[in-house]
């Protein structure tokens, strides 16, 4: 783990936020399905890779 559990948690309630607001984002038309969708994996990875479950360029699980 990179980070400590309760920032880890902090992160994890901030993303929930930020996927709510692409999402209205997608809704509206302000983005489209595709930009909308590589936001959220992108940030994804980088929460995952706050927990340790993810390496740029390896081999990667959803986890």
């Amino acid at each position: 783990m990179k980070v400590n559990p309760e920032l880890l948690r902090e992160m994890k309630k901030l993303l929930d936020q930020y996927i709510k607001e692409v999402e209205e984002a997608k809704k509206s038309g302000a983005l489209t399905e595709s930009t909308a969708r590589t936001y959220l994996l992108h940030t994804s990875n980088f929460i995952k890779w706050c927990n340790g479950n993810f390496v740029p360029g390896g081999r990667n699980q959803n986890r």
